[in-house]
């Protein structure tokens, strides 16, 4: 009777990790339950056993849809800028041999259409909660340059490392660079829907994300929980957005002019060699025009709420930031 319970209670790794995660920031197992909406003593268990749903992510639940998405991608595609009625898409796909109903044709297309430009609302976040992490591409081509950025949320300190790629391997590396140099980890980090972090969106019901491996296991690692944004609505990444632009317009312009000057090109190498310096004595240093104080002034408080670093990485912190 018991394994029965078990089994009705199996969660998926993305579950089992989220536990682990806000156990680490402190929550009590009660507001665990209630957050993820599941029982205390499925808690309590993959608490007590770490083992338990360790990196065993479970298969999406098949839908009726299914065979039918390309279909409507399709005919979605081909009406933009207008929108064909779900009412309309579903006669076409009962004459296709589609057997579902009209909810779940409805909720896959309310992931396809395009939202309305809300008023933009600025969102503060407290000390230590959020960090914004992107990839920006400065140069395609032969010689491609991309830089990941990793913002704070409440100071707007700023951690960029250049590649030549936007690869799973340079972003792991990037977070884990960003949280040793602000020395400590925040309690999520939100980014975009790129297939370096996520899967497969929705995978497991509404906001049921499966996310890509080695950033699960990075998430647990460090104890913060992985978050994207909504379909449509990146601009709720703005922080990091709005420095991605200061970033091309204060550093990277200028750094390829006076490289040029001197017979020489911009490229990973010589980005990352004067990265560092930018970053600590312009951009922290700079009144950031929303918060109207010093990046790394509020960088103080920051890091006094950051979730310690795992002991291994405690001693391996090179701050680049004053």
């Amino acid at each position: 009777m018991m394994a029965a319970f078990w089994a009705a209670e199996m969660m998926t790794q993305e579950q089992a990790v989220e536990i682990r995660v806000l156990a680490r920031q402190g929550q009590s197992k009660k507001a665990i339950a209630r957050q993820l909406g599941v029982s205390i003593n499925m808690v309590r268990r993959y608490l007590r056993e770490p083992q338990a749903g360790q990196y065993k992510a479970r298969s999406p639940r098949p839908q009726k849809l299914d065979p039918y998405r390309e279909y409507v991608d399709e005919r979605v595609a081909a009406a933009r800028p207008r929108w064909i009625p779900a009412t309309v898409l579903l006669r076409e796909l009962r004459e296709r041999g589609y057997p579902g109903g009209i909810s779940q044709l409805k909720a896959y297309l309310w992931r396809l259409k395009p939202r309305r430009e809300d008023p933009v609302v600025r969102f503060e976040t407290a000390p230590g909660e959020q960090m914004q992490a992107d990839f920006t591409t400065v140069r395609r081509g032969r010689e491609p340059l991309k830089a990941f950025v990793a913002t704070l949320g409440y100071s707007r300190a700023s951690y960029v490392r250049f590649s030549a790629e936007e690869t799973s391997a340079t972003l792991l590396r990037g977070l884990e660079e960003a949280f040793e140099t602000f020395g400590g980890v925040p309690r999520e980090v939100l980014f975009d829907n790129a297939t370096t972090v996520i899967i497969d969106r929705d995978a497991y019901g509404a906001g049921e994300h499966r996310w890509h491996q080695g950033l699960l296991e990075l998430a647990e690692r460090y104890g913060f929980r992985p978050r994207v944004c909504r379909p449509y609505r990146a601009r709720t990444k703005g922080k990091v957005e709005r420095f991605n632009g200061y970033l091309k317009g204060s550093f990277l312009t200028p750094l390829a002019a006076t490289l040029k000057t001197a017979g020489l090109k911009l490229d990973v190498d010589s980005a990352n060699a004067h990265i560092g310096r930018w970053l600590a004595e312009v951009a922290h240093q700079r009144v950031h025009g929303t918060t109207g104080e010093l990046p790394s002034v509020r960088l103080v408080a920051e890091r006094e709420a950051l979730l310690p670093l795992p002991a291994r990485s405690a001693t391996s912190v090179s701050s680049v930031i004053q």
